[in-house]
């Protein structure tokens, strides 16, 4: 793959400006464009500081009660501790999924129809070796290069640097006929951003979790979704209890599922789900049959 040079954050040397300054919609279509591509862009100052303190200091509540430890195998890490299905576990999460500094952006890159997919932290501590080289939806079974079906996020609540394990990019290659091999090395460039930025790719980006070569850890928040049509990472339906779903904001609840697709994916027995939680009346507008007649 060729591709023109790139600077220590991953910027193209064409496209260097700073595309975060206000997510008004010509500023989401730059990010957008960028995406399509490099396959990723960064979003600076995204994340407002108390948000950010609070996400810290929560999961450091959330990895002491729940014991997390390190996975321990090659992908998910021996020195990453890993906490999942974070919207289960209290309000201070339901505002990751919907920020309006980053949704507006993976609406464009997949649909306003799209899904949460997973939601989980990833620290990496020091002495952690570089994760693998690999793309997020190498496990859908579609031709390469597709449509984007995945677009994920990863929310600095710490500064990411080269020596502390920021996330490597290969920059293109989300339009690449294959996927990376599992292990292999492949030349990459550092996300560095500050704290409370955001990192946005394309599904079919090869990329992977940097080495933490520091004597602290890097701390990031993996916000993923998938297109409607999609299977998600996690199962939100059962992984979130419908008591819990039912307090969160209408948009929230389509994020997770509770929601219909163009019309067809997703109803029961010709009802909104949102509807059937008794919280709101359902989606717009008729099922797909009944509108062509």
């Amino acid at each position: 793959m060729s591709h023109r040079s790139y600077d220590a954050t991953g910027r193209s040397d064409r496209r260097a400006h700073n595309l975060g300054a206000h997510m008004d919609d010509a500023t989401v279509a730059e990010h957008v464009d960028r995406i399509a591509e490099l396959g990723y862009t960064i979003v600076p100052d995204a994340i407002e500081p108390d948000l950010l303190d609070a996400l810290a200091d929560d999961l450091l509540r959330l990895e002491h009660d729940l014991g997390a430890v390190p996975a321990a195998n090659s992908f998910e890490g021996h020195d990453t501790v890993r906490i999942y299905n974070l919207l289960a576990h209290g309000d201070l999460y339901a505002r990751i999924p919907v920020h309006p500094e980053v949704l507006p952006i993976v609406d464009r890159v997949l649909d306003p129809g799209c899904l949460v997919s997973s939601l989980s932290s990833i620290a990496i501590d020091p002495g952690e070796q570089a994760q693998p080289i690999h793309a997020d939806d190498q496990l859908v079974p579609l031709p390469k290069p597709h449509v984007p079906v995945v677009c994920n996020t990863m929310w600095a609540l710490t500064d990411f640097t080269e020596a502390n394990g920021a996330t490597r990019l290969v920059p293109g290659s989300h339009l690449s006929p294959s996927n990376p091999d599992y292990g292999s090395p492949y030349d990459s460039v550092p996300a560095e951003m500050a704290r409370g930025s955001v990192l946005v790719w394309h599904g079919s980006l090869w990329h992977g979790g940097g080495a933490n070569t520091t004597d602290t850890r890097r701390t990031g928040i993996a916000m993923n979704y998938c297109a409607g049509w999609i299977r998600q990472q996690e199962n939100q339906q059962l992984g979130l209890d419908p008591a819990l779903v039912r307090t969160f904001e209408p948009r929230l609840r389509r994020l997770v599922g509770y929601g219909i697709y163009n019309g067809l994916m997703g109803h029961i027995d010709k009802h909104d789900p949102d509807e059937l939680l008794g919280v709101g009346a359902g989606a717009d507008g008729r099922m797909v049959w009944d509108a062509i007649g």
